[in-house]
């Protein structure tokens, strides 16, 4: 059987005094990884029942979520060194992200180790955080990439290096068969669903900005000034009249320079054409 064991063995120093508290996701989390701990030791049939069988997903799909809350049954180590870096690293990320997106990291995360699992592991069983605490880790590292953490207290290492390494490591594994009993590719798969989470926020927290900056740099129709005052209002649909309206208020009030290139562009749709002896156009 597999077992993902993370970088959980990593100390942060340096700022975990800032941070004595535990966001409201990471201790729902240590408390339910430790509640199935226990109940997996009273009821073992539980723990077959949930554990993950990638090439199973289709017929248990559940298992895809259920196995990040089990844990090796025959010693502590496993869980231990899980809870302390969600512990070490999830309360800061979950600052930094919101309680929202960084249950959904910490999930897609895990799931995705999963899925990886089954391109390249498909047949072996498969527990544990790690997948989804790998991912957490990945996000420490893309905001804060510069941070040192010490292993086992001693070695520094900057955080963006922390993820090269373990990355390169699980690889190494994965592929050559070594650390057997490691399910490296779910450690990579965490990292490859925080990468695409963070991408997604990212990319949706700037969409706006976007936008904006099209609409902005877009090519500007052309309204000649004269004509403007022969827009007849009344024969404009309805769908359209209020917006040409708060134009053409705009121009009374600030002139015609003062309109965007997206509101040039809409008032030149019901601007006439200029005629020989008008003025030249204003772009």
């Amino acid at each position: 059987m597999l077992h993902d064991t993370p970088h959980g063995h990593k100390h942060l120093g340096a700022w975990l005094t800032n941070f004595p508290f535990m966001t409201p996701w990471v201790r729902r989390l240590l408390a339910a990884n430790a509640l199935m701990y226990l109940a997996s030791q009273v009821y073992p049939v539980l723990f077959y029942r949930l554990l993950l069988i990638p090439a199973m997903i289709p017929v248990r799909p559940w298992t895809l979520v259920t196995y990040m809350f089990l844990h090796d049954r025959s010693g502590f180590a496993h869980i231990l060194f899980n809870m302390l870096a969600l512990y070490f690293f999830g309360s800061r990320v979950e600052q930094r992200l919101g309680s929202r997106h960084f249950i959904l990291l910490y999930l897609i995360s895990g799931i995705t180790g999963g899925l990886l699992s089954l391109v390249f592991t498909p047949r072996a069983p498969i527990i544990g955080a790690s997948g989804a605490v790998f991912g957490v880790s990945f996000a420490f590292a893309y905001f804060w990439p510069r941070d040192r953490i010490y292993i086992w207290g001693v070695l520094p290492i900057e955080a963006r290096w922390l993820v090269i390494l373990t990355a390169g490591i699980a690889i190494f594994g994965g592929f050559t068969g070594a650390q057997s009993g490691i399910a490296h590719f779910a450690h990579l798969g965490g990292y490859v669903g925080a990468w695409f989470y963070l991408w997604w926020v990212g990319r949706r927290a700037t969409a706006g900005r976007r936008a904006w900056q099209s609409k902005v740099s877009a090519p500007a129709g052309t309204v000649d000034s004269r004509r403007i005052d022969t827009i007849d209002v009344s024969r404009i649909h309805p769908v359209n009249r209020d917006e040409v309206n708060r134009i053409l208020d705009k121009i009374r009030t600030s002139g015609l320079d003062s309109l965007t290139n997206e509101e040039r562009t809409f008032l030149s749709h019901f601007a006439g054409p200029a005629s020989p002896s008008d003025v030249p156009r204003v772009q």
